[in-house]
C-alpha cells in the first residue's frame, strides 16, 4: 500500500495537541474527480463516488479491496448514512435527492421545488428530527462532465429542506454555489459552504427550522472549499485546495493537513471514527487521527 509522509502546518497553539499517523494511506488511486465519502460502521465499508466515470464504488475495511457498488451511479456526488442505516445521496444526473432501500431498490425523496426541476443536488446532512438538508449548485447540468448538460429550471443555486412528509422548501437562496453542508452536534447550527465566493457561512437554527444569521465563518486562503464535517469538540474541517483545513468553532484557522491533490471531500469513519477518509482527484485516503468526528442525537456509531 502506497503511503505519503504526513504535512501539517499549524498556526495555533490550540491546535498543537492534533496528530496522528505519520503517513497518508492510499486506499485507491484510479478515479477520474472522487467524491461522496460516506462509512457504514455496520458494513464496515466506505462508499464513494467516481462522478465523471458514473461509478460508485465501495471499500472494505477487512480486507482492503476496492470494487464496484453501482454502475450507472446516477453521477452521485455527496451521500451520508441515516440513522436506519439506508444510504441518502445526491445524484446530479437524475437532479434528485435518493435513498437506497435495504433491498437495493430507490426511492426519490426529493426532484422538484415549487414545480421546477432541481439543478443537481450536491451534498446533504441528516437532521434528528428526520429533515434532510441539501445544496442544490449547478455543477451537474453545467456540462456533461459531472452529469448531463441541462437548462436550469430554477432561478438561482439554493439550499433546501426536505421534511418527513416530503414537503421541500428552500432555506437559504443567496448562495451563489451551496456545496458542503454540515449541523453542529445540538444541531442548533448550519455550517454551508459557497464554493463560488471561497467561503463558510453559519447559520442559527430557529425552533420552526427556519435559518438566521448567515454571516461569513471563514474564508479559503488556498482555491476554494468543498465538503465539511465537525469534530468531537466543534472545530470545523474543511477540504480545499491544499489539503484539509481545520477552524476553532471561533472561527480562527488552527491548521492544515497537508494532501498533494486538490480535495473534495471528507467523513470521519472506522469503528472509533477517528479515521478521517479523504477524496481528493483521483485519490482516496485515509489517516487515524487523535480526535473523533462529531456525534449527533439519535446517530449510530460511524454514521456521517
Amino acid at each position: 500500500m502506497t503511503r505519503i509522509r504526513m504535512k501539517w502546518e499549524r498556526f495555533d497553539a490550540r491546535f498543537e495537541g492534533v496528530n496522528g499517523d505519520e503517513h497518508l494511506r492510499v486506499l485507491f488511486d484510479d478515479g477520474s474527480w472522487l467524491e461522496g465519502p460516506a462509512y457504514s460502521a455496520a458494513w464496515r465499508q466506505l462508499l464513494f463516488s467516481d462522478i465523471p466515470a458514473d461509478r460508485v464504488l465501495s471499500w472494505d475495511e477487512t480486507t482492503g479491496a476496492v470494487g464496484l457498488w453501482r454502475s450507472p451511479g446516477g453521477y452521485a456526488n455527496g451521500r451520508t448514512i441515516d440513522r436506519q442505516g439506508r444510504i441518502l445521496q445526491c445524484e446530479q444526473g437524475s437532479r434528485s435527492v435518493t435513498r437506497v432501500e435495504p433491498d437495493g431498490s430507490l426511492t426519490v425523496l426529493a426532484d422538484t421545488w415549487q414545480g421546477r426541476r432541481l439543478n443537481s443536488p450536491n451534498d446533504l446532512v441528516e437532521r434528528s428530527d428526520g429533515s434532510i438538508w441539501f445544496t442544490d449548485p449547478n455543477y451537474g447540468i453545467s456540462s456533461d462532465y459531472e452529469g448531463v448538460r441541462a437548462e436550469p429550471e430554477i432561478e438561482g443555486c439554493h439550499v433546501y429542506r426536505r421534511d418527513p412528509d416530503g414537503s421541500v422548501t428552500a432555506v437559504a437562496t443567496d448562495f451563489e454555489r451551496p456545496n458542503g453542508l454540515a449541523f453542529s452536534s445540538d444541531e442548533a447550527t448550519l455550517y454551508v459552504v459557497d464554493t463560488r465566493r471561497k467561503h463558510v457561512r453559519r447559520f442559527a437554527v430557529q425552533s420552526d427550522l427556519s435559518l438566521s444569521g448567515g454571516e461569513e465563518f471563514a474564508t479559503c486562503d488556498a482555491g476554494s472549499f468543498d465538503g465539511i464535517r465537525l469534530d468531537e469538540v466543534g472545530r470545523l474541517w474543511v477540504a480545499a485546495h491544499d489539503g484539509l483545513h481545520c477552524f476553532h468553532p471561533d472561527g480562527s484557522l488552527l491548521g492544515k493537513l497537508l494532501v498533494p491533490e486538490i480535495c473534495s471531500n471528507l467523513t470521519f469513519g472506522g469503528q472509533k471514527r477517528n479515521i478521517v477518509f479523504i477524496t481528493a482527484s483521483h485519490l482516496l485516503l485515509s489517516v487515524r487521527l487523535n480526535t473523533t468526528g462529531a456525534t449527533y442525537p439519535g446517530a449510530t456509531l460511524g454514521r456521517q
